[in-house]
């Protein structure tokens, strides 16, 4: 069992699809610690509620990027995570928290990447005319949205829908992808080669 902090930024929804899959066994991990940049973060508030430990580190009161990085290795280091799952959190990790969890971190992209990294990319996706969206999970490296892609899954874009039904349609296989992709995770069959991921058995 791989024991794992989960990073999120706001109501938590996709934390929330995690740790439930843990719960049942389809996740092979432990949920050990949740960490939000908010105090007053929503997901903070279900963590507790499910008996998780909870932290918050908050940017504004770190000097420096790199102090506030720090600052996050310092808090998780007490429970030994073996993998680290952004799920919401808005904030770019530099390399001072990427190096101590290379290839353990995952996030997920409410896109396929490598098109349209970063906020808004329901958005990006309607303005640019796309007919096919989904969602990426994918290890964290230093870049936006730019690390080694482990699954996707995708939904048709209407010609009806706005940002906010892309996003909604699509937050059903967010959870699915994602649990799938963190059941591989915890079971070792993730193997990173030139940048691609490939499945072991």
């Amino acid at each position: 069992m791989k024991r794992l902090a989960i990073f999120a930024s706001g109501r938590g929804s996709n934390a929330q699809a995690l740790y439930e899959a843990m719960k049942r066994g389809d996740i092979k991990g432990t949920l050990d610690v949740v960490v939000s940049d908010h105090e007053d973060a929503p997901v903070l508030h279900k963590a507790a509620t499910w008996h998780v430990p909870t932290i918050a580190v908050v940017r504004n009161q770190h000097e420096s990027k790199e102090a506030f990085e720090r600052a996050l290795l310092e808090a998780i280091k007490p429970y030994q995570v073996d993998g680290v799952v952004l799920a919401g959190y808005m904030r770019l990790l530099g390399p001072t928290f990427i190096e101590a969890y290379e290839h353990r971190i995952l996030n997920i992209h409410p896109a396929l990447l490598p098109s349209f990294p970063g906020l808004h990319a329901q958005r990006q996706a309607i303005e640019a005319g796309v007919k096919i969206s989904g969602c990426t999970v994918h290890f964290v490296d230093s870049g936006m949205d730019s690390g080694p892609i482990i699954m996707q899954n995708t939904v048709p874009v209407l010609p009806t829908d706005t940002e906010d039904t892309l996003a909604a349609r699509l937050l059903p296989i967010e959870h699915r992808t994602y649990q799938e992709a963190l059941a591989l995770f915890c079971e070792d069959k993730l193997v990173i080669k030139d940048h691609v991921v490939h499945y072991s058995t």
